[in-house]
């Protein structure tokens, strides 16, 4: 080969990827199962606590060789977690050195991405050398850069997903992303647009989490709870502060740390830590809220399953927040940030054999009353869970549609016991990734792909702007347009800084 054409040119197009012959110097190793060869070249964009977490049990997929890291923090400063050192502890682990890193640190930034990485990677060569993972603050740079890169994994806060992925499906890259889709109903409706057009493999990731909706199916099917007529989602989250008031100090922005970058198509403001990390979701602009976080989990098996695809109205029920002016309360008038507490009504109309259905989504502590069928069991509703409302029954779920069953429970008598869902081990590949990666070989779009996340991302963002206006809504899916408050249609989209537009 000429030494000027890439590996991507010499494949000829994304969809060719089952042909890998070529690869860099960098990925050849020692032996192991899969050859040099058939590896898939994959950037991570986005290393906070999360991003590092996921980051583990790739580094043992042997199909996958992380070749590049990638975010606008270049060190471990102010970062948050679910703990103070379980992080610490998981990344020690998959590297086999109980004393990686500094005791007391939250670990986060491409820095240590870049050293996790490389540590993992040598200890599997002869030699124990390995360190040619490149790193870049800047996703535009590191596509331009590294050319001879098959796949991305996007693990940023939500406002960049959109602008990240479709800019890397535009250089014909394969993609992996988190929740959700994008932060606005136009931008996710052109994510999934040119993940169709482009041909690329793609991978939602709540697609792993979401349970099997067979049983509810056979259920409804043969009768056992007539007519479904209702479904009821809820949660725990938000389990991160929803801050109600704009920061007003400006501390100094943290050294190695690009808040421009960071803030990416969204407008100019101060530096705050209290907009990045872990607590971006609770703000309109930067998150989607927890529907954005846990809905996607609990709720895409069940739209694909009863086909939820025409909204027609959206009705929210929300918290407000009260402050003094001087001596007088007064409501604060929030269209910055997501409630504490909500509920959200979604109104699907009949199609095909279905009847019409309601779909009430329930955050911040909030959930349906305990049904009379519950109280005959003399139990009460779980924390978080589904439930499904016919007119002759109902069948109630944990939150990712497990162990589901019919209420009360003597219904249940008599009927096979329904079996346990799988859960992939700790640090083992999914059934998703897995199928992914076969996708990015040349062979079918997995069932997590981006062209299967149309009507779940159009609720979700519609649940933040029915929230962000306080306004019932009534919605025209066709035309992907709201009716009745011609003012609420501006959060459709958002307006991008200069630069920042993703292309059409």
């Amino acid at each position: 080969m000429n030494s000027g054409i890439s590996r991507r040119e010499f494949l000829g197009t994304a969809a060719a990827s089952a042909a890998f012959t070529i690869v860099p110097s960098y990925v050849l190793g020692g032996p192991g199962v899969v050859a040099p060869s058939d590896k898939i070249t994959l950037a991570y964009i986005g290393t906070g606590t999360q991003g590092l977490r996921e980051m583990l049990p790739l580094l043992a997929a042997p199909e996958i060789q992380i070749v590049s890291v990638c975010d606008p923090s270049k060190h471990a400063v102010g970062y948050r977690d679910w703990s103070s050192d379980s992080l610490l502890k998981e990344i020690r682990s998959t590297l086999g050195k109980p004393d990686w890193a500094s005791e007391g640190v939250i670990p986060g930034g491409r820095d240590v991405a870049k050293d996790i990485v490389e540590t993992f990677y040598a200890a599997k060569r002869p030699g124990g050398a390995f360190n040619s993972c490149s790193s870049y603050a800047d996703f535009r740079e590191l596509l331009d850069k590294e050319k001879d890169l098959d796949a991305v994994k996007i693990m940023t806060p939500d406002h960049l997903h959109g602008v990240i992925s479709i800019a890397a499906m535009k250089k014909g890259k394969h993609v992996i992303m988190h929740k959700p889709i994008a932060n606005r109903l136009e931008e996710a409706r052109l994510v999934i647009d040119t993940a169709r057009e482009k041909g690329v493999s793609t991978y939602f990731m709540p697609w792993d989490a979401n349970g099997s909706m067979e049983q509810v199916l056979a259920w409804i099917k043969d009768g056992s709870i007539g007519t479904l007529r209702e479904v009821h989602n809820w949660t725990n989250r938000p389990v991160w502060p929803q801050y109600t008031s704009i920061p007003t100090d400006t501390p100094a922005i943290p050294d190695g740390f690009d808040w421009d970058l960071w803030l990416g198509p969204e407008s100019a403001r101060p530096y705050h830590p209290d907009y990045t990390h872990m607590v971006f979701r609770g703000w309109y602009d930067f998150g989607g809220g927890s529907m954005a976080d846990m809905g996607h989990y609990s709720l895409w098996t069940v739209f694909n399953a009863l086909e939820l695809g025409s909204l027609a109205s959206v009705e929210p029920m929300l918290s407000h927040t009260c402050e003094f002016n001087d001596v007088v309360p007064k409501r604060v008038k929030n269209d910055f940030s997501f409630p504490t507490a909500s509920v959200v009504r979604f109104k699907y109309p009949a199609q095909g054999t279905r009847a019409a259905v309601e779909l009430t989504w329930y955050d911040g502590g909030m959930r349906p009353p305990t049904p009379p069928e519950l109280e005959e069991d003399n139990k009460e509703l779980p924390i978080e869970g589904i439930l499904f409302v016919g007119d002759k029954g109902k069948v109630l779920a944990e939150f990712f549609l497990e162990n589901p069953r019919l209420i009360p429970e003597k219904r249940m008598h008599g009927r096979p016991p329904v079996p346990a869902r799988q859960i992939p081990a700790p640090g083992e590949v999914t059934p998703g990734l897995r199928q992914w990666m076969a996708a990015v070989r040349g062979g079918a779009q997995s069932p997590g792909s981006f062209l299967n996340s149309g009507p779940i991302s159009e609720a979700v963002n519609l649940y933040a702007i029915a929230l962000r206006t306080g306004r019932k809504l009534l919605y025209d899916s066709v035309n992907r347009k709201i009716t009745n408050v011609p003012e609420a249609n501006k959060y459709l989209s958002r307006e991008y800084r200069k630069g920042w537009e993703p292309q059409s």
